[in-house]
């Protein structure tokens, strides 16, 4: 590749890598449904205001208004909101682990929703993605849940996090369907996402008045940091990045990045929050991104 490309390549691996440690920063004082509402509204604000600035065109109409507002629900809204609130349970780089199943979670919407063929070659990688999971998954469970684990915790913790990220990886494939069909309109990247983000905050801020959340802010110098970081550039920048790619290498060298994201992910993750290694683990981590292999390069 070229080194325009090489570095967006990097950028896009190393930004959504990291991300996965960064929501941890988000977590434990604040309510992370409210922690989503604080990054997509200031993410969505940034957006506008580029928009003006480069003369992007905001003007759509109602029917597109309305797949804006359902990409905003799934992609930006309910997605975010389930991946935070499962980094409450699991490691950072278990997550994203798991929410590598989004390239089979794809391919069987795509099948659903846009008629897209799923050959064999697909399912076996997806099967040996779910195997992988399942192995990665249990020393962990076991880990938190065991005799020796921490009295204050509920050994149904991590199965409930694992349910959550699960749920991610659905509410994030909808979106992708629904991002399709505006991706194909015509309209700006720019004007679809800062408006898609911007109706996925309105129905967060939506959910968290109706349950009564409480918007309280982070008092530490790393929950604004890492805010400033997961809105400008793991949702601005990063998504720029990979949709730049898309247009110069084409969708199928640049889903290639699904398979080192979890690896970078998980990597912090044990650096930063101790996580265990056991060789089941690294079994289960090896099939996950063999899964993804197979179904990637078949594409």
């Amino acid at each position: 590749m070229s080194p325009l490309n090489s570095g967006l390549y990097l950028a896009t691996i190393l930004i959504w890598g990291s991300t996965w440690l960064a929501i941890t920063y988000q977590l434990g004082e604040v309510d992370p449904l409210v922690s989503v509402i604080y990054r997509m509204a200031l993410a969505s604000g940034l957006l506008f205001v580029w928009c003006w600035l480069r003369q992007i065109p905001l003007g759509l109409s109602l029917r597109d208004h309305r797949f804006m507002a359902a990409q905003g629900c799934f992609l930006f809204g309910l997605n975010y909101w389930t991946i935070y609130w499962s980094e409450v349970y699991l490691p950072s780089g278990l997550v994203a682990v798991i929410f590598s199943l989004l390239v089979f979670f794809n391919i069987i919407n795509g099948r659903i929703f846009l008629k897209h063929p799923v050959t064999l070659p697909t399912v076996v990688g997806g099967l040996v993605g779910l195997t992988g999971i399942c192995m990665l998954f249990y020393p962990e469970f076991a880990l938190l849940s065991g005799a020796d684990s921490n009295p204050d915790s509920n050994p149904n913790d991590p199965l409930f996090g694992f349910g959550l990220a699960f749920v991610a990886v659905v509410f994030a494939s909808l979106g992708n369907i629904v991002a399709t069909r505006n991706g194909n309109t015509g309209i700006s990247v720019w004007a679809i996402n800062a408006w898609s983000i911007f109706y996925g905050t309105a129905i967060l801020t939506l959910i968290a008045l109706v349950t009564g959340a409480e918007f309280s802010y982070g008092s530490t110098l790393e929950y604004s940091l890492s805010l400033i970081y997961l809105s400008v550039f793991g949702t601005i920048l990063a998504f720029g990045a990979y949709l730049k790619l898309l247009i110069n290498i084409g969708p199928s060298r640049a889903g290639y990045t699904s398979l080192i994201i979890p690896f970078v992910a998980i990597i912090l993750s044990t650096l930063f929050e101790d996580y265990q290694w056991t060789l089941l683990a690294a079994a289960g981590f090896v099939l996950v991104a063999l899964g993804n292999y197979m179904v990637l390069k078949r594409r």
